[in-house]
């Protein structure tokens, strides 16, 4: 499967009350699509899927795959603490019409390497789908060692990664020892430069749910065009947002308020997370006025 572009890992709307509004998820499907998008991934970090029981996570996935199927590649997040519950998870989004699944170390419970090398064969064995690892062990509390990415070697159905550590000599190592094996997904946003400059074609991208256009614009001029000098402008834009988010300790928060900002309300973030204090919001809303500034 090609994964090259923007890959948007989309929010989970919420009401007050913290239930789903599957309506206002589709608005925001519909315009990713129109925005120009590569790909949507249902159920990731920013998606807050583990505040979501695993109904509420196959229901999500059924809504999705019902309005978006076939007009754009749509993959699935399916991490949970257990290698059941991943499977399940995995299995009803195959049945849904996912293209790709999208598997992370299972968290809180910090699998030894054979362990999680024993987790993804088993997901890989029993969903035959193609997979995108994502490596982000300040989440998971488990890194995917570049010995783990070796040991994947033989199967051909885990065919990408997004890579979060913040590392760029791992990101190095990825580009220069595993490009014939991986897809390079850039999962750190400050840093999307500097992954595109050394060959990555994907970037699955937070802040493309209210930005989209101009997260498609840098990948069309550092991956298509090949363009880094139009590239690096683009990024000096962005980086004092992705800055922000990387940064600034509420990641979550901040995506639905730049999506309530661009004219769509996606509610809160779920509990424990708290809404954004004041001071918070004008910050935020500085670096997002001076963004759009620069939009023709």
């Amino acid at each position: 499967m090609n994964f090259d572009g923007i890959w948007t890992p989309v929010v989970t709307p919420f009401a007050q009350d913290g239930s789903i509004q599957l309506d206002t998820l589709r608005k925001v499907v519909d315009t990713l699509i129109d925005q120009g998008v590569h790909g949507l991934i249902i159920g990731g970090t920013t998606g807050e899927y583990y505040a979501l029981s695993k109904e509420e996570r196959k229901q999500v996935f059924d809504s999705v795959a019902g309005h978006a199927k076939g007009r754009i590649p749509i993959m699935a997040g399916i991490n949970a603490t257990t290698t059941e519950d991943s499977l399940e998870l995995g299995q009803h989004a195959k049945a849904a019409g996912f293209d790709a699944i999208l598997v992370a170390a299972p968290y809180y419970c910090q699998p030894a390497q054979d362990e999680l090398l024993t987790h993804v064969r088993c997901v890989d064995d029993a969903l035959d789908m193609p997979i995108m690892l994502y490596n982000f062990p300040d989440r998971t509390g488990v890194p995917m060692t570049l010995e783990l990415i070796e040991a994947l070697r033989d199967r051909p159905n885990v065919q990408a990664i997004k890579e979060s550590t913040g590392s760029i000599e791992r990101m190095h190592a990825l580009a220069n020892d595993h490009a014939d094996q991986l897809q390079l997904s850039c999962g750190m946003d400050d840093q999307v430069l500097e992954f595109f400059a050394w060959g990555a074609r994907s970037w699955v991208a937070g802040a493309s749910n209210f930005l989209a256009p101009e997260h498609v614009a840098l990948y069309q001029a550092c991956v298509v065009e090949q363009d880094l000098v139009a590239g690096r402008e683009l990024a000096a834009r962005l980086l004092p947002m992705l800055n922000l988010l990387e940064q600034g300790g509420k990641f979550c928060q901040y995506i639905k308020y730049g999506c309530e900002l661009a004219g769509l309300p996606v509610g809160p973030a779920h509990r424990p997370l708290l809404p954004l204090n004041e001071t918070e919001k004008a910050s935020f809303q500085r670096t997002y006025d001076a963004l759009l500034q620069h939009r023709g």
